[in-house]
């Protein structure tokens, strides 16, 4: 039985958190008797868990996880996430034809419910049945869920093994370990599988890394169990034995404490001569913290926001009413409300509140040369703007000076930036562009390059798409499902989000509320696209300086 899992991360960074508080939580989910869909092996479900807005009543796919050959019972996904206790959830199971790429191929059933019917149902457990495909029995899904503690250390494991059981008729055995954190209620949860080592009986494992509220939540002395497998292509592994351990004895580190025996009961039962099936070792054991956005915001690092915005035709002639950029007296245009939702909140973090504010796509005075990186303000020596006030006040008095034009060129204010990322990689400053444009892309092929190079700088790319044009070619820059490349090099890091402005025009005309979901959804991905720079550049954030107290005065009193 093949039991597999990843910890899904939580991001620290909530821009517009609401009035009712909000738990991070763990929500395991166990899968029991699902429909098979492969043909020569068990189905390869894909778990999703949505969770439904308050205001627009809409699903969000807020985790999903992949699960090769799995149609076993106690098969579980963990997905974690911060939510309200009345959240309405709903998790839903697809076979897929790719497991690499999770492409969907079969519906295998979903459930509904909310948080707060699993945290009160007895041990925070509740087993309800999917459905959704008529005249068929789905199965079951059990859901539970804990509250995550707020450890943020990782620990970092290897592990080698030593004269395994043979369980291959014509080989060795392919062998690979699974851990599990005990529950509260006695059950175990699996939190990370290891690499498959082929054709060996000693392997030595890759070393891997692990969110210490992972393994014990928190809690050094809770029972960590490790089963070890040999691989069979078809999904039904064969169990070689067991062990357990706890976090406090691995963090002994490498000593005879940290040998351990692999034990099958079955067989210690069935022989009596049985002495184990092999030995697990600890080579190494490190520990080292979790650092957050907001770490680093306190140890001083700087967020350097420019924002580009599209000035081609095909917004139409400002002057009139179905202009995407025309100027109502009473209401904000698309383009001003993407500016200043996803720029008040970038804001809070900038020191100076200076921002270069850039156009790109028109004709220039005096002599109508076409530029695709011109500053708003009309100053080149100085683009910069005094706050996001500012930067509308130049967006407006450039719509009465330049003359829209085309086409639609990116790479050039994306270099613009990239440049000034690449003078800072020390980690004291990071830089959001932020790209607000109406239509189809001309440059995709020199946009693609200027991405992959810019993803090995400390910044991130915002665009958001305004108009009712085709956006594929953004959702292809985003990277979310498939890494962008260029000339066969791929990014290093997924530093692109892209979202379209007409998703969250509310009905009601509330457009607050739209703009906030607006700002939550763009920046959404920021925090972890910060962090995955300084960590692969091993940046740690500075201290935070000590808080500011203010000098004693001496009393004096005269006598």
């Amino acid at each position: 039985m093949d039991k597999l899992d990843d910890m899904a991360s939580v991001s620290e960074f909530d821009p517009i958190a609401g009035n009712i508080p909000a738990t991070k939580v763990e929500i395991t989910v166990s899968c029991r008797n699902l429909l098979d869909k492969d043909t020569f092996s068990k189905s390869d479900p894909l778990c999703v868990l949505y969770i439904q807005g308050v205001e627009t009543k809409q699903w969000r796919e807020v985790r999903k996880e992949n699960r090769f050959n799995q149609s076993s019972p106690d098969e579980h996904s963990i997905l974690a996430s911060a939510l309200k206790r009345d959240s309405p959830l709903s998790v839903a199971l697809q076979c897929v034809s790719d497991p690499a790429l999770c492409v969907h191929q079969d519906f295998l059933g979903q459930t509904f419910c909310t948080l707060g019917e699993i945290v009160g149902s007895p041990s925070s457990r509740l087993e309800k049945p999917l459905s959704g495909i008529p005249g068929k029995k789905c199965g079951t899904v059990i859901l539970s869920a804990e509250e995550l503690g707020n450890c943020r250390d990782y620990a970092t494991m290897q592990f080698c093994a030593n004269k395994l059981d043979k369980k291959d008729f014509f080989g060795k055995s392919d062998p690979f370990m699974v851990f599990y954190r005990s529950n509260e209620d006695g059950t175990f949860t699996i939190c990370h599988k290891t690499e498959v080592v082929k054709n060996t009986l000693n392997p030595v494992w890759q070393a891997f890394a692990i969110p210490v509220r992972a393994l014990c939540n928190g809690d050094y002395d809770r029972t960590i169990k490790v089963e070890v497998y040999d691989w069979d292509r078809d999904g039904s592994h064969d169990f070689i034995g067991e062990f357990t351990t706890s976090y406090r004895e691995l963090a002994r580190g490498q000593s005879q404490f940290n040998v351990y025996e692999v034990i099958n009961q079955k067989k210690k039962i069935k022989k009596k001569k049985y002495s184990n099936s092999g030995t697990v070792t600890l080579l190494s054991f490190t520990v080292e913290s979790e650092y957050t956005f907001l770490d680093y915001i306190k140890g001083g690092t700087q967020i350097n926001f420019t924002v580009a915005i599209d000035f081609t035709a095909s917004n139409g002639n400002p002057s009139q009413s179905t202009s995407l950029h025309y100027m109502n007296p009473y209401q904000m245009n698309a383009y001003a409300m993407a500016l200043k939702a996803v720029g008040e909140i970038i804001q809070d973090y900038d020191s100076d509140k200076m921002f270069p504010a850039l156009g790109f796509g028109a004709k220039l005075p005096p002599d109508g040369r076409v530029s695709h990186e011109f500053p708003l303000n009309g100053n080149t020596e100085n683009p910069y703007c005094n706050g996001i006030e500012g930067i509308l006040e130049a967006y407006h008095q450039s719509l009465k000076t330049v003359q829209l034009y085309g086409p639609t060129n990116f790479a050039p204010v994306v270099n613009h930036v990239a440049r000034y990322a690449a003078a800072v990689q020390d980690g004291s400053q990071y830089f959001i562009l932020l790209i607000i444009t109406d239509g189809v892309i001309s440059d995709m092929a020199q946009t693609k390059e200027a991405i992959v190079s810019a993803a090995k700088l400390p910044m991130s790319i915002i665009i958001v798409g305004v108009g009712q044009a085709e956006f594929d070619a953004m959702v292809e820059l985003d990277g979310d499902d498939i890494r962008i490349s260029s000339r066969g090099k791929l990014a290093e890091r997924d530093i692109v989000q892209f979202v379209p402005f007409r998703d969250y025009m509310d009905r009601t005309g509330n457009h607050v509320l739209s703009m906030a979901r607006l700002a939550k959804d763009v920046l959404a991905e920021i925090p972890e696209q910060f962090i995955s720079y300084m960590k692969t550049r091993g940046i740690k954030p500075n201290p935070s300086p000590p808080p500011y107290t203010p000098p004693s005065h001496t009393l004096h009193t005269q006598i």
